[in-house]
């Protein structure tokens, strides 16, 4: 007889961390299709921090469960689904519900986890892995001798993408604040302070021809001049609105900002090119190539982790019931890689 209990984290609106609500229910069973994961791990993502502001641009209605990612073992599955899934361990991205002890995931989602990854390292690369990859190797494009800047390399995307980015043989230039420099330098990344110094000027004395690549999380001014770095045949992936995370008023026109520069850049009559970058781009006209280019990335990604490319930043680890305090400390910008909540 199974006697375990749903608990889960409800966001009920525009609240402070402490308001975070703790909620009992029922296990839910798994529907046709879809497969019941016993959740293992999930991370604090910077979605989240936006989400209980209401400024995260596609968010659903509150109240919801916010959770991002998950790594979990699939507890059972639903009719039309092969039995031999039961046992396995899987990654999924979810955008929301992922807080939750047991969660319903459409099994064409879920991800095997390779042996000998344990959930909370495979959980630092789900959403943040699948990103770097993304944004290094089908946006930029990355070679070589090239050379990149990372902003917040200290951040969860940022942390992956900088050792994915050594990885291809690129110099990295990252942005992250002093405390973090020391273990920068310990990953081959060129640190420039993103409080005390001018990151431009300091960018330019590098890289005096400009760089390659820039990844550029942050929106606002930074992402203007991270386009004025580029190199000739250069390429901006824009990957967030960082900078209005505290703000007020429209939670869409950063975005459509970001994409109104992105279009003027590419229409300009110059060889660089600039990308505002999506993980869900894609899902909604071809769900099928979504799926088997998420599955292949985050595959590699793992590869990567086994074969000592990437090493997994946890930051803290934390029970779910205190999301409060693990929403906190992701906020704070001191800590480097990625909170992780655990049952």
């Amino acid at each position: 007889m199974n006697t375990e209990a749903l608990v889960e984290v409800v966001l009920p609106g525009k609240v402070e961390p402490e308001d975070l609500q703790l909620r009992h229910g029922v296990v839910p069973a798994a529907g046709p299709g879809q497969v019941l994961v016993r959740m293992e791990a999930t991370g604090v993502s910077f979605a989240e921090q936006q989400m209980r502001r209401g400024r995260y641009y596609d968010q659903p209605a509150f109240p919801f469960v916010p959770g991002y990612d998950l790594v979990g073992t699939v507890l059972a599955v639903g009719e039309g689904v092969g039995p031999d899934l039961v046992g396995t361990r899987v990654a999924a991205l979810l955008k929301v519900g992922g807080w939750a002890s047991h969660v319903l995931v459409e099994a064409a989602d879920a991800v095997p986890v390779p042996d000998g990854i344990g959930a909370a390292e495979a959980e630092t690369l789900v959403v943040n892995g699948v990103t770097a990859w993304q944004m290094l190797h089908r946006r930029a494009r990355v070679r070589a001798g090239q050379t990149v800047l990372v902003h917040g390399a200290n951040g969860g995307v940022g942390s992956v993408l900088v050792q994915l980015a050594r990885a291809a043989g690129a110099n990295v230039i990252g942005t992250a604040s002093a405390r973090h420099h020391g273990a920068l330098r310990d990953k081959g990344v060129v640190p420039v302070d993103r409080r005390d110094e001018d990151i431009a000027a300091r960018v330019r004395e590098l890289a005096p021809g400009g760089v390659d690549a820039v990844f550029d999380h942050v929106g606002g001014r930074s992402v203007v001049d991270s386009w004025h770095l580029l190199a000739p045949g250069g390429t901006l992936v824009s990957y967030g609105t960082a900078a209005t995370r505290d703000g007020e008023g429209s939670k869409q026109w950063p975005v459509l900002k970001l994409l109104g520069r992105v279009w003027l850049w590419n229409a300009l009559p110059n060889r660089r090119r600039a990308f505002f970058y999506n993980v869900w781009a894609g899902r909604a006209l071809a769900r099928n190539r979504f799926r088997a280019r998420l599955r292949g990335d985050l595959t590699q990604v793992f590869g990567a982790l086994r074969r000592g490319d990437v090493t997994a930043q946890i930051a803290a680890q934390l029970p779910l019931a205190r999301a409060a305090e693990a929403l906190r400390l992701a906020e704070s910008g001191t800590v480097a890689g990625k909170v992780v909540l655990n049952p």
